[in-house]
This record gives C-alpha cells, structure tokens and sequence, in this order.
C-alpha cells in the first residue's frame, strides 16, 4: 500500500479493524502476509487539519501522490499492477491538480497517449467512446470517423486482452436507435456508416442497437464487448449488474502495440 502511516491507522480504527502496519521503502521489502498492511509512507498529510466529509485541497493532493508513487513504482517494474481506491474529483480541482479522473492522471504519468475506458463485469465488457464530459459534448463525439477509430482501436485493446473470437456491437445513442431518423439522425449520418466501413474492413462489428437491450445481450454472451457512446450508458448497466465487482482498465495504443495499465 502507498498512503500516508496516520491516515491509514486512523482508518484501521474507523473500521474497528486490527493489522499490523509494516512501513518499507520498496515493494521489495513488503512481508505479503495475511493481517500485515506492508506500507510505503509518503508522510504527506497533516492528520489533525482532515474534516471528513469536507472536500478539501490537501486530500486531494494526496491521492495525486500516492497515484504518482505507485505508477513511478509500476514503470520501473518493482510491482505489476496498480490497484487505486476511489478519488474526489472536485478535491484534485481544489489542488490545482489539472486532471479530471484516473485515466487522465496516468494518461500523463505513464506517458501514454488516446487512452481507452474498459469495464468488465461477469463477463460483460464495455468500452467507452467519451468519458468525464457533458452530455451535450458527449453526443457532439459521435462521429463517424471517432467511432471508427474506436472500433479499430477497441478490437486491438481485445486482442491484447486474448479475446480474438466474438463480435462488438455498437449501441445506440438515441431510442431505439433513433428508429432510422423519426427521433435523432446520428445513427444514420455516423453511427451505421462508421459500422459498415469497419465492416468492410474485415471487423466483427454490428449495430447500431438499442441501449435498452444490447448490455442485457451481451452479459448474456451475444458480444464479446459494447462500444457504449457516452459515460453513463455503460457505468449504469455494468455497475447495475455488480457495482463492486466492476473493473475498470484503463488501456492505450501506443507504436508498439497496446499498453495496459490496470485498477
């Protein structure tokens, strides 16, 4: 764990939990023992100014570092996965921290570039076509060529993954996916046409389909991912499905193929 030693004892008796706190310097030196919390204390909190529930500048701080820390640990290949506990976004902003979520803080971190969102749960796996923006801006990003590129780069992110069988769907922006332009056109003006040049360019894709049937379809087996055209289309079927059990991995194409970063 990476954290600061106060915080985390103070929270072990929040909890009315007991574990013994073995502060290191390096992942090396951890014990890996059941009831040991092995420690990297980065000594960057004043304890005595936390005002829980209360946004607060210097948490959000903290959380950068112990993310800083921990992606600084994973480049130099001294542990082989990040796994990151919740952050307050408004208390990054409060820091000056100009990042908006995890995958922008290790899009940067990691020297990474066009990072992909991909929820997995029971089997089911959503990408995300926009992220932390407006709802306006979001369905301003359905284009064709974006989603082309999406369906590329999500293909790729599988393989890297080991799922080579399957096909993707796309899902619908509108209802019923706008019903061929009675209620929404970015089906037919993007949307479709984005799916029939992949199509053409030998990519197991289909769609567009409904938002309200295509996630059900795929916990079901039917796809072997969702491209999901904004943020909360997919958070909401995946985290529905089991809110704890949602992983998300955060990955990137980069020259030499696809980079992962987990958490």
């Amino acid at each position: 764990m990476i954290g600061d030693k106060n915080v985390i004892a103070n929270a072990l008796t929040i909890c009315n939990l007991t574990a013994e706190l073995n502060i290191i310097e390096k992942p090396a030196e951890g014990k890996y023992q059941l009831g040991t919390i092995d420690l990297i204390d980065l000594k960057n909190f004043d304890l005595s100014q936390l005002q829980i529930g209360t946004v607060q500048a210097m948490c959000g701080q903290a959380a950068y570092d112990y993310i800083e820390k921990a992606v600084k640990l994973a480049m130099a290949r001294e542990v082989e996965a990040l796994a990151t506990t919740p952050i307050n976004k408004e208390s990054l902003r409060a820091a000056q921290i100009n990042h908006i979520g995890h995958t922008e803080i290790l899009e940067e971190l990691s020297q990474t570039t066009y990072p992909l969102t991909l929820f997995e749960v029971r089997g089911m796996r959503v990408f995300f076509l926009s992220r932390h923006v407006s709802l306006r801006q979001a369905c301003d990003l359905v284009t064709k060529e974006r989603i082309l590129q999406y369906i590329i780069r999500c293909t790729e992110a599988l393989k890297r993954l080991g799922v080579t069988d399957g096909t993707m769907a796309v899902a619908g922006l509108n209802p019923h996916s706008g019903e061929h332009g009675l209620f929404g056109d970015e089906e037919v003006n993007h949307v479709e046409p984005a799916i029939k040049q992949a199509q053409a360019q030998g990519y197991k894709i289909v769609g567009p389909i409904g938002a309200d049937s295509v996630f059900h379809q795929a916990l079901q087996g039917q796809y072997n991912a969702v491209l999901s055209l904004y943020h909360d289309q997919g958070h909401i079927a995946t985290k529905t499905v089991d809110f704890e059990r949602t992983i998300s991995f955060s990955m990137s194409i980069v020259s030499a193929g696809v980079q992962t970063l987990v958490w």
